[in-house]
């Protein structure tokens, strides 16, 4: 499969394809996905710290697992390929996975711009998964809860990525249904 990204238009149809790198500097509008992951048993929710290296937003915080899927890949096939390749996660079952919605962004950068209609998974689970984090991807992870995580995020929204906000609002409205 090619790893050329998904450009797309307002309405998330496909309209192209092109190169990770080139896609962000030409700022093009792309689809994207964060997934969260939340442990019942603690009432704790996973979030990574990116790896210092990343082309953008090094050292911040944000959701379990962010990319895109690439030509030809489902969304949800694409989530399931991060999953274990950032953070060892092998065995999701694909019925725990829950698509809460999609919104789109635009973030510029020195050098690029992040412009993409974000697809937002939720991924429950029962007890916290043994992770593998791949250090090029992510530095540090961390499980916080629900109340400190909205506490953190108001005294310092600088600690986080530019989509987690908008993202974390999705999965918080589908928490309280």
């Amino acid at each position: 499969m090619e790893d050329l990204l998904i450009w797309v238009d307002e309405k998330d149809r496909e309209t192209g394809y092109g190169e990770k790198l080139l896609t962000h500097r030409e700022e093009r509008l792309h689809r994207a996905f964060s997934v969260f992951i939340y442990d019942r048993g603690s009432g704790k929710m996973l979030l990574h710290r990116r790896a210092d290296g990343k082309y953008h937003s090094g050292g911040l915080w944000t959701n379990a697992c962010c990319s895109h899927p690439r030509k030809g890949e489902q969304t949800e096939a694409a989530v399931l390929r991060r999953l274990d390749e950032e953070l060892g996660m092998k065995e999701v079952r694909r019925s725990s996975l829950q698509e809460l919605g999609s919104f789109q962004y635009y973030k510029k950068y020195e050098s690029c711009a992040e412009h993409e209609i974000d697809h937002v998974f939720f991924l429950p689970v029962e007890e916290a998964p043994a992770l593998s984090p791949d250090p090029e991807e992510i530095r540090d992870i961390c499980w916080i809860r629900m109340d400190d995580l909205r506490q953190w995020l108001s005294d310092r929204p600088q600690d986080f990525t530019a989509w987690f906000s908008r993202a974390l609002d999705l999965v918080q409205r589908h928490m309280q249904e």
